[in-house]
């Protein structure tokens, strides 16, 4: 195939999953394990395992940086820019009309019911790539335990990367140990630290929402809700925003497709109108393309090291326990009625007895059942 195809393949299939990619880092991960693993084989499903767990050890939003490892595997750097461009699009065009719509009129229009249906659809989705990933990573009742130690960790609120890093620690030492080795290898530093410093406050400016945010995504680690305490501590205690507006921006990421750091764009034209938008949206995405540059042609290198070998296997079973623990959280405040748990239990069972049905379809089959059992709950 020509790198010509290549590239318009890359850019449909992530600006398709950017269009429908609903539900957190988790379902955006596994919906691109189905497209990429599955449907298209573009990578063997262990390098894709071995993808996740070195994306979870750097900053930035770990679906896009996914969506740019893939787009490197198929098409070279220019491929990692496709995809991830093509990812984030959707959300940031989609997000841009919102905050024009909430900046003109004041509010937000009516998705929940369409939420109601999409959340509960992404858990079935979530579970299917866990289960898929889970048998590759689960390679011996030592990475089990590592897992399980992992799961309950998260599951009572240990920080994420705490708990990476702690299982590929254990893992090495352990496996070092079973094997007797005698041989040394070289550190590496996965991340570094990027230095947070305040400028003088002068007029908001296109360049000081992008510097902004650029600062913010160049250390940004874990969910929307720490990326809601980041925001605050650089646009509320500033002045710039108020904290209801940051809880709506916070709210608009959520239920648009994508990622979640879409809410630069919605914040950017709220401090700063068109050109904000832009500024703020190349700000935070900006690192995370430089940093997958920088740590996409190492990982084949750490695979062939064997005591790095044993920190990715290790690392790749705490990622996956990681997903579970979301699986579960969100399971607990998704399914709270009967709506809920019917579209959970239909779509779960759509995802295993159809197994090569696309997640896309799962995402629009809940959005209408959420519409029409909305409909049927209010009226009836």
């Amino acid at each position: 195939m020509s790198n010509k195809k290549k590239y318009i393949e890359i850019a449909s299939v992530f600006f398709k999953l950017g269009c429908f990619a609903f539900g957190g880092p988790a379902a955006h991960i596994a919906m691109m394990e189905s497209e990429i693993i599955d449907k298209r084989k573009w990578m063997s499903r262990q390098h894709f395992l071995d993808l996740i767990g070195a994306t979870n050890l750097i900053p930035g939003p770990n679906s896009t940086e996914m969506t740019m490892h893939c787009g490197h595997e198929r098409g070279g750097i220019a491929g990692l820019f496709i995809a991830g461009a093509c990812f984030i699009f959707p959300a940031v065009v989609i997000t841009g009309i919102l905050a024009w719509f909430y900046t003109s009129y004041g509010q937000l229009p009516e998705v929940t019911p369409f939420i109601v249906g999409i959340k509960p659809a992404v858990l079935a989705i979530i579970a299917s790539a866990i289960l898929k990933l889970g048998k590759k990573a689960l390679k011996n009742i030592e990475i089990a335990i590592i897992g399980l130690l992992v799961l309950t960790l998260s599951i009572l609120g240990v920080n994420k990367i705490i708990a990476l890093l702690g299982a590929g620690i254990i893992g090495v030492l352990y496996f070092y140990s079973k094997n007797k080795l005698t041989n040394s290898s070289k550190s590496i530093a996965p991340f570094f630290v990027f230095n947070i410093s305040t400028s003088i406050f002068i007029k908001l400016s296109s360049f000081k929402v992008f510097w902004t945010f650029l600062k913010v995504g160049a250390i940004l680690y874990g969910s929307g809700y720490v990326l809601f305490a980041y925001l605050d501590t650089e646009l509320v205690a500033k002045g710039w925003l108020s904290q209801p507006e940051l809880i709506d921006a916070i709210a608009i990421g959520q239920f648009t497709p994508g990622p979640v750091l879409s809410t630069a764009t919605f914040i950017g034209y709220q401090l700063a109108g068109f050109w904000g938008a832009i500024a703020a949206t190349i700000g935070i995405f900006l690192p995370s393309f430089l940093f997958v540059l920088l740590l996409n042609p190492l990982i084949p290198k750490m695979r062939k090291s064997l005591i790095i070998s044993y920190f990715l296997d290790a690392v790749n079973i705490a990622a996956v326990a990681i997903m579970l623990a979301v699986l579960y959280t969100m399971s607990i405040d998704t399914l709270t009625d009967w709506k809920t748990i019917s579209i959970a239990l239909l779509s779960t069972f759509v995802v295993f007895a159809f197994k090569k049905i696309s997640p896309i379809w799962i995402i629009l089959g809940g959005a209408f059942l959420g519409y029409t059992f909305t409909y049927i709950s209010e009226y009836f």
